[in-house]
């Protein structure tokens, strides 16, 4: 399984859209992806303390647009090169910030 961080808001929108597709796609050409062992530190070094904040948690095999692991900062990230069809989502998890805004444990996913 693969994970994104979102918030609960940005989702509903795509399920709205039937797809989703976050500003990254537009911007960078891409969706970040993480390996569940991955995310606290992607959390808590770009979206600390962000509210309503949701992992969706993506099965690859699922996936419609190509995936790619490429190298960022020492490591390899799955990076999604077009929108994230719906039905690749197999389920999703709140991600709580402690009270100081420090992401320390990533909760079960719900399908």
């Amino acid at each position: 399984m693969l994970v994104h961080l979102c918030t609960r808001a940005a989702w509903q929108t795509a399920q709205e859209m039937g797809c989703y597709q976050p500003p990254s796609l537009a911007t960078e050409g891409f969706i970040h992806l993480s390996r569940p062992d991955q995310i606290l530190k992607v959390a808590n070094a770009f979206y600390r303390g962000l509210p309503d904040a949701i992992l969706l948690w993506v099965d690859p095999a699922r996936l419609s647009a190509n995936l790619r692991w490429e190298g960022v900062d020492g490591d390899v990230f799955p990076h999604l090169y077009g929108a994230l069809n719906l039905e690749a989502v197999t389920a999703i998890s709140d991600l709580l910030a402690d009270p100081d805004g420090t992401y320390r444990t990533v909760h079960p996913a719900q399908p």
